[in-house]
């Protein structure tokens, strides 16, 4: 490893478990009813948060699987928000009743994302696996306002539609709640099974829900497609909440159940791993973090982009390569020095075409 400096981590996403109740058709780990090998202790947790404040103070999103699911899911919570962390966590709600609610809310959980699809409950909950998740989500939402808990509601975009956005916001709004991000597909874990649709149909919605929400005092992000910088600079929009557009490595990085420290959830190419080096190692001096903090690494299309350094393209589906465009790949973790695609190419699933260089 080469030493160089990312400066202080924004955000940690943080799989804390692989064990869920659900059946997601989209779930990007494969998370079930068994847990996954390896998996971080509650003492190598602690150590974990420990090495995280060395960096900073991160935000550090608890997920999995299903966090809830960790009987000491509520004694890391608030290990880390003793150490002055902002500690949240990303549920589907399934488990999240008014009991719980509480409990997060004494171990110091400043924010809870839920994950509401769609605002048809069958639809939800055919695409969750289960029956009753849908109901059991909004109920979350309601527990964990009543807690003063913050709530973001995350919506996986599965198809481009925008009057399935339009409502899920519908649902959200009459909840009381103001921040959403919209997840656009990337094929991996189960995900992969599912059939990719046209990019510039994605494109398209993009741009409607811009268009749509640009004087609204909602706070909506399109997640895992950063192309919407290039998008909303072509509408005259600006947000400077919503930084660049993908982070991965940058300011952001994931931390797989068994202590793999990747980019992102989406792109399984570990930096190293926190049992074997500690994470402000692998955060200052991974070799793959390095190279995605510095934009002239990009080639192609993505290289040649005037936004090259608001957007970046999606860093996970040009390590696919072509194929993105298939529902064949599966989700995994490889060590860095057998990554077998290209970190730093170009983001086969954006359809610009650069007109100039970019300096």
């Amino acid at each position: 490893m080469k030493g160089i400096s990312g400066g202080a981590p924004r955000i940690i996403s943080w799989n804390i478990t692989l064990r869920c109740p659900l059946k997601c058709a989209h779930c990007y780990v494969d998370a079930g009813e068994q847990e996954a090998e390896g998996v971080l202790s509650t003492e190598e947790a602690f150590k974990v948060i420990d090495q995280i404040c060395e960096t900073g103070k991160p935000v550090v999103v608890l997920s999995g699987g299903e966090p809830l699911m960790r009987d000491d899911i509520f004694a890391i919570a608030r290990y880390g928000t003793e150490q002055g962390l902002r500690m949240v966590m990303g549920t589907s709600g399934y488990l999240l009743d008014q009991a719980m609610a509480k409990k997060l809310h004494e171990s110091g959980i400043k924010a809870v994302a839920i994950s509401i699809d769609s605002a048809d409950p069958s639809i939800h909950d055919a695409f969750r696996g289960i029956d009753g998740v849908w109901e059991r989500a909004v109920q979350a939402i309601s527990f964990c306002r009543d807690e003063k808990i913050s709530v973001q509601i995350n919506m996986s975009v599965m198809q481009p539609a925008m009057s399935d956005v339009k409502e899920v916001i519908e649902v959200g709004t009459a909840l009381g709640v103001r921040d959403y991000q919209l997840f656009f597909p990337v094929p991996t874990g189960r995900a992969r099974l599912i059939e990719p649709r046209c990019a510039e149909e994605y494109e398209d919605l993009i741009r409607q829900i811009l268009i749509k929400y640009r004087d609204s005092d909602l706070h909506i992000r399109p997640t895992c497609a950063p192309q919407f910088l290039r998008i909303a600079d072509d509408l005259g929009i600006k947000n400077p909440a919503w930084g660049r557009g993908c982070i991965a490595g940058i300011s952001y990085c994931r931390i797989y159940v068994n202590g793999d420290v990747t980019p992102c959830p989406y792109l399984p190419v570990s930096a190293g791993n926190i049992r074997a080096a500690p994470f402000p190692e692998i955060w200052n001096n991974s070799e793959i973090f390095a190279a995605l903090r510095d934009p002239d690494h990009l080639t192609g299309k993505c290289g040649r982009c005037r936004f090259k350094t608001t957007c970046g393209g999606c860093r996970a589906r040009a390590y696919r390569g072509a194929d993105a465009f298939s529902p064949r790949w599966c989700d995994g973790l490889a060590p860095p020095d057998t990554a077998g695609g290209d970190i730093c190419g170009e983001d086969p699933c954006c359809p610009y075409e650069p007109e100039e260089a970019a300096t």
